[in-house]
């Protein structure tokens, strides 16, 4: 068995990548993690997209964390995203903080971090990085790229940008552009982080101190639109967090109260603060019909990319009538798209989860397009 596999590469050297604000930024270094090999002619590479808290650290033992990685039970040898037959990369994206270049590193023009200096990045800005690293590995076209949520955005700006480069494209969880809902939660989040005194106008590296207070605010905040509403109250409840009654006071009374401290708590130990901050807002500007004249379709128009739409029942963040959008424009433009609203009550995280109906369409549809690709369909009876 092969061991995930984690490095990262220099772009941008030569050619600056030109950002979608005008700006050209490079060098870019970018982290990513592989496992698996690759066959004679590149053709099986799949690459994973992450969400926004996301990393590339997808498969193994997150080094950051200790834990599995966060689709350890998707990726593997036999599983879902069989790396018995694949080639698995997934990079973490432009403006994280995982190794790949944010707002925590070091500017070189200044030598000191980037901070709010950092040019405000997009969707489209962290595909251009993907690309370019996929340039560097001299991989021309991926079989597939798979992500949810955020990591869905980036599979649609693939296939809007890059068609020839994808044979086929699962966006999992996600929208064509972020709503008012959406965007109105990620402001809450950055107004908690901006008002931590410890923030220090994003400058917080050069002082010493972390705006953990805020960070976890706003991690909080986030982490209940990532659950349904069944979910909550099936883990938690009404149920007191070890005491017999109230206190009548402030403490976590409550196990959901209790519980979303602890999401906070540990999130500002892995996250950095503005690297949360540009990343939301390079969700909020995700807009693929605007970036084409105002109709989705003409994003997709002639493509060659075969689709798998998947949603989920429960998703109110993502909800499904977002994805069913998605694949009115493709069928507009007679693309070639299959679609999925998998029933679950587990809300948005269902693609992080186990979820046997998901894994399942997914395993198929792999298997599918892999014989049209003329690979090796995903082995019958794989663990998931």
């Amino acid at each position: 068995m092969d061991a995930p596999h984690n490095q990262s590469l220099v772009v941008g050297q030569d050619r600056p990548i030109r950002l979608d604000s005008g700006i050209e930024l490079g060098p870019v270094t970018v982290a990513f993690q592989t496992i698996g090999r690759l066959n004679e002619d590149r053709s099986n590479v799949i690459l994973v997209c992450h969400a926004l808290t996301g990393d590339h650290f997808m498969t193994g033992t997150n080094p950051i964390t200790g834990k599995p990685g966060w689709w350890d039970r998707l990726v593997g040898p036999g599983r879902v995203l069989d790396t018995d037959r694949f080639f698995v990369i997934c990079a973490n994206v432009l403006g994280g903080c995982m190794g790949t270049t944010g707002p925590r590193d070091i500017n070189p023009e200044t030598g000191r971090p980037w901070g709010l200096g950092f040019p405000v990045i997009t969707i489209g800005d962290m595909v251009k990085v993907q690309a370019r690293l996929l340039d560097a590995l001299g991989i021309d076209q991926v079989f597939c790229v798979i992500g949810g949520s955020m990591g869905g955005m980036q599979v649609l700006e693939w296939a809007a940008a890059y068609p020839e480069r994808v044979f086929s494209a699962v966006p999992i969880a996600a929208s064509y552009r972020h709503s008012a809902q959406n965007i109105a939660f990620h402001e809450v989040g950055r107004q908690a982080i901006m008002a931590d005194p410890d923030w220090r106008g994003g400058a917080y590296h050069e002082h010493g101190v972390t705006p953990h207070r805020g960070l976890a605010v706003a991690r909080m905040t986030a982490h209940i639109t990532y659950l349904s509403e069944t979910a909550l109250h099936r883990k938690f409840g009404r149920k007191l967090q070890n005491r017999d009654s109230v206190t009548y006071g402030f403490d976590a009374d409550f196990q959901v109260e209790s519980y979303l401290r602890h999401q906070g708590s540990t999130f500002v130990d892995r996250f950095d603060a503005n690297a949360y901050l540009y990343i939301t807002r390079a969700m909020d500007y995700f807009d693929l019909a605007t970036e084409h004249g105002g109709r989705l379709a003409y994003a997709f128009r002639d493509t060659p990319v075969r689709f798998c739409v998947i949603s989920f029942s429960s998703d109110w963040l993502f909800p499904t009538v977002e994805s069913r959008a998605i694949v009115q424009a493709l069928n507009s433009v007679a693309a070639n798209v299959s679609f999925v609203e998998v029933d679950s009550d587990k809300g948005h995280d269902a693609f992080l989860l186990e979820e046997p109906e998901f894994h399942e369409t997914l395993r198929g549809f792999l298997a599918g397009a892999a014989r049209h690709r003329g690979l090796p369909a995903t082995a019958a009876g794989g663990g998931g």
